[in-house]
């Protein structure tokens, strides 16, 4: 393991697995606005924070405060853990004024709400608005439910990231009281068997607190929530102790199950509490646990959790399209998790994982105005779907009654730069390919390219850099490197990266231009043999991006439920469409054999079945295929990422 300083980025562990896993401070790291990942990130700066902000007001958030002091006498409205949509929002204010440093609009908005938190606060540093603003409730009685340290730990994430950003303490101040107080309440000499949250969340955040402050009473009381939890002592009802991660201890938990964003959260910071005591056991556990995860319960989109019934992880290769959940949170979640393992282990399938889930699972929650989102993300909507509920609607909703995503994915999209890369003035890993400038010491990497719509990725290294590591994903098949003009295939060593050595400048009198091409055709995915529920189907992906179709792109008359893809003529790329943001299209060939007037089951022999009773006959059809983080953008219809395939025949 190799020892580092704590820098301005989301998680700064003290140690990581190689020179070159170095974090690097958010402020090092300019995306392109005019490339995917910047343009992500400015349409965040100037619609989703703005949205967010103002929904804070109008959803209650920022009067249930005020209630406290007796700044108001509006009823408290929202969820018990509304105070966190607050505190995660000042998260993604600090990573802008972070990213854009000079610039920070939001400044007086910060000051003011930390001044009301602080308001808030009791004189022993308790703080949460919903037990505070009730005269029945008392803190800490509820731990099951009461969420009040969930609340603590987005709390302290946004202070950490506020006094990382801009140097500021005065909303660390507010947290750190209140994280004391949690000390004496929950850390090693505590009694109490139920000293945990029954959402995870406050272990990365103790953690991180830990690492930045130096103070080993966080890490201290973090591990000890880490080995009371599974005991069961958080109860039951209305779902079993595995909703909230207490069925069985972490140290013999195995597989992802129950609610997927607590499992996953949790796993975070495990991960975080094993890098900082090198703790082999949990290691193990998190090894197991990531398989279990993502070798048999994670969607071709990267979506986390199957079942809407408890937002949780199915069995395993129980993965329903039509009812995926995936929640917004778990995927970013997953994506967080994924960082922390690959800071630890240095193995490129956890940037593959974090690449699948931020391009699919986490970019088709937000619209492409910025301001309406997904809480559930399924893979397949129905014609005739009701959409009346704001967890399975037919389009994205400007808010939710449980609004934890939207400002989730602004703390996210705020801090994207900081997974990019990371090294040190002598070796630099490129996890994930966005065009823009990348700062390591005195060397500037200065990336060209239109990923992930194209695969080439050209790289001005300008600095006595004398290592570069370039990621080569998973699905790229027969990438090529070229280094100052010189080409050769691009090897990946076994942890997925491809090593380009540099030498300084004492070999290299200017900057060294290095070109990966990372070939993408269409690839025709076939389903796990176990997943029922799309079998005889195929899934369209190139490069990272998943495709879907959507009825808005069929003929008139055309059910989706009714077309299947002829496997006979290859897909192609086709052109961009500017107003989806969708920098590439696919076309296919289809067969449309309607099914009109079948029965719900049939006997008939398997020649018999494709006429319809309305006299419809089948047809072949052009498809087109937009990225599935693009679809519902233009209504609300059919929408489907598995498409089943012309088992009789494309000869119509």
């Amino acid at each position: 393991m190799v020892r580092v300083h704590d820098v301005c980025a989301p998680a700064a562990p003290s140690a990581v697995a190689a020179r070159d896993l170095t974090p690097l401070p958010l402020a090092d790291v300019t995306l392109d606005a005019a490339h995917e990942l910047g343009a992500w990130q400015s349409l965040n700066r100037d619609h989703t924070l703005p949205h967010v902000i103002e929904r804070l007001e109008t959803s209650g958030v920022l009067d249930n405060l005020r209630r406290i002091p007796g700044e108001s006498d509006a009823p408290y409205r929202g969820f018990n853990f509304a105070d966190s949509d607050l505190h995660k929002t000042l998260e993604a204010i600090a990573w802008e004024a972070a990213r854009v440093p000079g610039d920070q609009p939001w400044e007086a908005f910060t000051r003011d709400a930390t001044a009301l938190l602080a308001r808030a606060q009791r004189e022993d540093g308790y703080l949460d608005s919903h037990v505070q603003g009730h005269p029945d409730q008392e803190p800490w009685r509820d731990m099951r439910w009461g969420h009040e340290l969930y609340v603590l730990g987005h709390l302290i994430q946004a202070a950490i990231a506020r006094e990382r950003a801009t140097g500021a303490d005065d909303l660390m101040d507010v947290a750190r009281r209140f994280a004391d107080l949690a000390v004496t309440e929950f850390g090693p000499a505590s009694t109490r068997a139920d000293g945990y949250c029954g959402h995870p969340e406050i272990e990365t955040a103790l953690v991180e607190l830990f690492r930045h402050t130096g103070e080993r009473a966080y890490l201290r009381t973090a591990l000890a929530m880490i080995d009371r939890r599974g005991t069961g002592a958080l109860g039951t009802g209305p779902f079993e102790s595995a909703y909230h991660q207490d069925h069985t201890p972490v140290r013999e938990s195995r597989e992802a199950t129950g609610h997927a964003v607590r499992q996953l959260y949790l796993n975070a910071g495990v991960a975080d509490a094993a890098a900082e005591t090198d703790d082999a056991e949990l290691i193990d556990v998190l090894a197991a646990q990531w398989e279990s995860a993502h070798g048999a319960k994670a969607y071709v989109t990267g979506g986390m959790g199957a079942r809407h019934k408890d937002e949780s992880f199915g069995d395993p290769f129980e993965l329903p399209p039509d009812r995926a959940y995936a929640e917004t949170c778990a995927s970013i979640a997953s994506f967080q998790w994924d960082w922390r393992m690959l800071l630890a282990t240095g193995d490129g399938r956890h940037a593959d994982a974090m690449e699948r889930a931020l391009y699919n699972g986490i970019a088709s929650s937000t619209s492409v105005d910025g301001r309406r989102f997904f809480y559930s993300n399924p893979l397949q909507l129905r014609t005739g779907h009701d959409g009346t509920s704001e967890y399975s609607p037919s389009e994205r909703l400007d808010w939710f009654a449980c609004a934890c995503c939207p400002p989730n994915l602004a703390r996210l999209v705020s801090s994207l730069g900081a997974y990019v890369a990371t090294g040190t003035e002598i070796a630099a890993r490129l996890h994930l390919y966005g065009a823009g400038e990348i700062r390591i010491g005195a060397t500037t990497l200065t990336v060209t390219t239109d990923y992930p719509w194209d695969g080439r990725v050209d790289i001005a290294v300008d600095g006595p850099l004398e290592s570069l590591a370039l990621r080569i994903p998973a699905w790229a098949r027969g990438a090529t490197l070229e280094v100052d003009g010189r080409g050769d295939d691009a090897v990946a060593g076994s942890d997925g990266y491809a090593r380009v050595a540099l030498g300084g400048h004492a070999e290299h009198a200017g900057p060294r231009r290095i070109t990966l091409t990372l070939p993408m055709p269409v690839d025709l995915l076939d389903p796990h043999p176990r997943v029922d529920a799309v079998r005889g189907c195929v899934a369209l992906r190139r490069g990272p991006v998943v495709f879907c179709l959507e009825q808005a792109d069929l003929p008139g008359g055309v059910a989706l439920e009714d077309v299947r893809l002829d496997p006979s003529v290859a897909p192609r790329v086709g052109p961009a469409v500017a107003s989806l943001r969708a920098g590439v299209t696919l076309h296919a060939q289809a067969v449309v054999r309607p099914a009109v007037g079948l029965p719900i089951a049939t006997a008939l022999p398997r020649a018999s079945r494709t006429p319809a009773p309305s006299g419809m006959l089948p047809g072949r059809i052009a498809l087109r295929a937009i990225p599935y983080a693009r679809w519902a953008n233009r209504g609300g219809g059919a929408m489907r990422v598995w498409i089943p395939v012309d088992e009789e025949g494309s000869a119509t």
